[in-house]
């Protein structure tokens, strides 16, 4: 084969060998012989083959589940509590050179600032005020990861896994809560209604005419039952009459 020829079949080779594309979405850190030479940004881009490497880095919102840790709460209750992280890296050169694989050490970081806050709380606490319990804990883990590049989005309290015997016990708490608020609605239906009767009362008292009003009302629901017959032990003549003041 004619040496030119294998020239330049190597050299198309050699230059296809270097070709890379970034993404959007990612950063390049290149290297060369190992050592660090700068961030390549997105769009097509060519390396010495064999001679220069790089690591790709995601720059997107990363997630990543907390699994669930054993906690033994303030008052002495043990719960299962899981959660999510949710994480950017804004300086890859340091995500890459600072720490090694940031995503497990921000793990370890969450389990463990997960069982330090919820095991300074109450239970009752914990079920409450999710949000608050979330915002300490990214506060903590933001403390640690603010040298390697990365920011701490949020962390979120997914699940609270509690022992069988505590389940049964919250839920005849909140059975019995509801059957007191339900007795205390009753009672104070009850009391306005003694109310309103009494008002009645004392109107109906006042006036000998709406005493026969209410007689006669109570006459008509009598005898819409057709089977009823009415009997008046003493006539209406006897009802007292309220003489007017002069």
């Amino acid at each position: 084969m004619n040496p030119i020829v294998l020239f330049s079949i190597v050299f198309v080779v050699f230059l296809l060998l270097g070709i890379r594309v970034v993404f959007e979405y990612k950063r390049a850190l290149k290297f060369r012989f190992g050592k660090y030479i700068k961030t390549l940004q997105p769009g097509f881009r060519w390396i010495i083959p064999v001679v220069e490497t790089i690591q790709v880095v995601d720059i997107r919102v990363i997630t990543i589940n907390i699994v669930s840790q054993e906690v033994m709460t303030e008052d002495n209750v043990p719960c299962s509590i899981d959660g999510v992280v949710f994480f950017r890296i804004n300086d890859p050169e340091k995500a890459v050179l600072e720490v090694e694989e940031y995503k497990f050490a921000i793990s370890q970081l969450a389990q463990a600032a997960l069982r330090d806050v919820c095991g300074k709380v109450e239970l009752d606490t914990i079920l409450s005020k999710r949000e608050e319990m979330g915002k300490n804990i990214k506060e903590i883990v933001e403390m640690e990861t603010m040298e390697w590049g990365i920011e701490i989005n949020d962390v979120k309290i997914k699940d609270i896994q509690l022992p069988e015997n505590m389940r049964r016990m919250m839920a005849n708490q909140a059975e019995a809560e509801r059957s007191r608020r339900a007795r205390i609605i009753l009672a104070e239906a009850e009391e306005q209604a003694a109310q309103k009767l009494f008002e009645a009362g004392q109107i109906i008292d006042q006036s000998p005419s709406a005493i026969k009003l209410r007689l006669y009302q109570t006459l008509s629901n009598i005898a819409s039952e057709k089977n009823s017959t009415i009997l008046f032990p003493f006539p209406e003549e006897v009802l007292p009459v309220k003489k007017k003041k002069e």
